[in-house]
């Protein structure tokens, strides 16, 4: 499956439980780890954990596993790894502190 396709399922299935401030960053050179990060608010831990629930069932509704899911016990912040999609669901004040749009949306060039 393309990324941008696992993109759009990611997003509609957050949009679907009404998550909040979704935003969508392109990493593809700026980390190896992944092409694509999706960040996404929820309203309290029971919706943030919802809300990474509803993204694992449609990935695997279009046969796809996660490859890791952390942060699932407290849901304060949890990362679901979808291989070129990673989504980070999080409390708004979590979500805040570090910042993630600003690390990696404005991540500095290095020249050498």
């Amino acid at each position: 499956m393309k990324t941008e396709e696992l993109e759009k399922i990611v997003v509609a299935a957050l949009e679907d439980l009404k998550a909040q401030d979704v935003h969508v960053i392109d990493v593809r050179g700026k980390t190896s780890v992944t092409d694509v990060m999706v960040i996404a608010s929820g309203s309290s831990n029971r919706h943030v954990k919802a809300l990474a629930d509803q993204v694992i069932e449609a990935a695997r509704r279009h046969g796809l596993r996660p490859l890791g899911v952390e942060g699932e016990e407290v849901a304060e912040w949890i990362l679901v790894d979808l291989g070129d999609v990673v989504v980070h669901v999080m409390l708004p004040r979590v979500r805040d502190f570090y910042n993630l749009e600003k690390l990696w949306a404005v991540a500095p060039e290095h020249e050498g």
